[in-house]
């Protein structure tokens, strides 16, 4: 929403949930660097495999990764509940699936309404 479409607002909204996630693992004094190291990607099993997008636009890459980032934060909200006993009034990784399903609406609704050519060759 930067870069490609100068959108100031929705750039911000999805700085400001990303830095939410962040502080969510500080909160919780989740190790950055532990996990850095842990993360064995020379032997990753799913390296090799690529999937090809299935819509070539600049919209549908935008659709992809906001469904990736909500999926990711189901994951991360389901292992916090195993890992770590719920603060109702902390910011946790379910307001922000919901943060982002609204974002991606915004995002979508303004795609939409600009010309084909804007978006659809990029």
């Amino acid at each position: 929403m930067r870069y490609l479409y100068n959108h100031k607002d929705l750039a911000l909204s999805l700085r400001q949930i990303r830095h939410q996630a962040t502080e969510i693992f500080i909160q919780y004094n989740i190790d950055f660097l532990w996990l850095c190291a842990e993360r064995d990607s020379q032997n990753d099993v799913l390296k090799a495999h690529d999937n090809p997008p299935k819509e070539s636009s600049s919209l549908g890459m935008l659709q992809a990764n906001f469904k990736r980032a909500q999926e990711s934060a189901r994951v991360l909200e389901e292992c916090f509940k195993y890992l770590i006993s719920p603060n109702p009034n902390a910011p946790n990784f379910k307001t922000l699936r919901y943060a982002l399903y609204t974002l991606e609406k915004e995002c979508m609704a303004l795609l939409n309404d600009l010309p084909k050519s804007g978006f659809s060759s990029v």
